[in-house]
């Protein structure tokens, strides 16, 4: 069982859910490792409203259902402290400053014809956003690392996904691997449920017309209700639907929106408003928001009040807590793959390692950090 290190407040109202998160929709850039890194430091280290080992149970819990990660990590502590409109307003406030910010930049997309230059901010973020995560996974392993059942299921896991298998099967496999181990039962036959959800995906769309709204609602609910993974599985989601199914969008403009959802702070899933501005202005960007992220405000709405029931029972307790040792180990090989695509050469280089002593050092706020390396990639690289 994973411990608990720090009592959280007796009760936390709406306007600092909607300060707290509102303020990381404007500056949490990086995609969901990096979002969750920064909410660890504020949700248990500054303002212990949740402990290591109930924020741990949060982000298992968002692994192990589709929709953003990071943005159901806030509805699961908006819910948690604030019930339905405590989860409604944590929510809206991370996912509206991004979706404005994206709504702009379509704007000025579709206005003059080209993306800003993204890949020279990029390339300045992204090693920092290594060093950032690198942090969180030390402090997270020390919590869902308890003993060597869950450093096992946690080395598996990791080996797993960086031979190629999907977060879901992994998670599912880990979590009963720990729940298995702690009532001493044989596994039992399962999972059908799950494959059919993880083989929903694969099934061809049909071509059909220009969009209305009702496609593009219907389009993007469906994403936003199947996909599990980070910005790169939702490339994937939007180039075969949108693209290669029913050829709404080119090739080009759909990796224009990725780099946007990338570049700018708040979920990546705000994609959805810039594909959807483009294909029907601002209709269509509210229209597409609102419809990828419904299924997360519904799923953690209805799943929040079973997390500490489950944690109160010893064999779901473990079940939870090899969830969250999967969830650790998938973060660990996320840093991987950042690090191969941010560390490039020596600059690169030398400012994940900077980046990495700084918050070893000091008490620095990491939005501090990205914004220096977004003008250090702007300047020299």
């Amino acid at each position: 069982m994973v411990s608990e290190e720090a009592p959280r407040p007796s009760s936390v109202g709406l306007g600092a859910l909607a300060l707290l998160f509102g303020r990381l929709g404007f500056t949490a850039v990086g995609g969901p490792a990096a979002h969750i890194a920064l909410m660890q430091r504020e949700l248990v280290d500054q303002r212990r409203w949740l402990t290591e080992g109930e924020f741990l149970d949060l982000v298992g819990a968002s692994n192990a259902i589709p929709g953003p990660t990071s943005t159901e990590v806030a509805m699961y502590t908006g819910r948690r402290h604030g019930g339905i409109p405590g989860l409604i307003v944590a929510g809206l406030g991370f996912i509206t400053p991004a979706a404005l910010i994206v709504g702009v930049l379509a704007w000025a997309y579709v206005r003059f014809g080209a993306r800003p230059a993204v890949n020279e901010v990029l390339a300045g973020v992204k090693p920092v956003v290594v060093a950032v995560v690198l942090m969180a996974v030390v402090r997270l392993g020390r919590t869902a690392f308890t003993s060597r059942l869950l450093a096992g299921i946690g080395v598996g896991v990791l080996a797993a996904y960086l031979a190629g298998l999907t977060e879901p099967v992994l998670l599912l496999a880990a979590s009963a691997v720990a729940a298995t181990a702690g009532s001493g039962q044989r596994p039992t036959a399962g999972g059908a449920t799950l494959a059919a959800v993880i083989g929903l995906p694969a099934v061809a769309a049909t071509q059909t017309a220009s969009p209305d709204l009702p496609r593009i609602f219907g389009a993007f609910l469906k994403i936003g209700a199947l996909l599990f993974g980070s910005g790169y599985v939702l490339l994937a989601f939007l180039r075969r639907d949108l693209v290669l199914s029913y050829g709404w969008l080119t090739e080009g403009q759909i990796l224009d929106a990725i780099a946007i959802g990338q570049l700018t702070p708040g979920p990546v899933f705000t994609t959805a408003t810039f594909v959807g501005y483009i294909l029907r202005g601002v209709p269509g960007a509210v229209v597409a928001t609102v419809a990828i992220f419904l299924p997360a405000f519904v799923m953690t709405a209805v799943l929040e009040p079973m997390i500490a029931k489950l944690r109160a029972k010893p064999v779901t307790a473990a079940g939870l807590d090899g969830l969250n040792a999967a969830a650790v180990a998938l973060m660990v090989g996320v840093t991987w793959f950042l690090a191969k695509d941010a560390v490039v050469d020596v600059p690169t280089a030398l400012l994940a390692a900077g980046s990495l002593a700084v918050l070893l050092r000091f008490e620095v706020n990491p939005v501090w950090l990205m914004a220096a390396g977004a003008a250090v990639g702007l300047a020299f690289l």
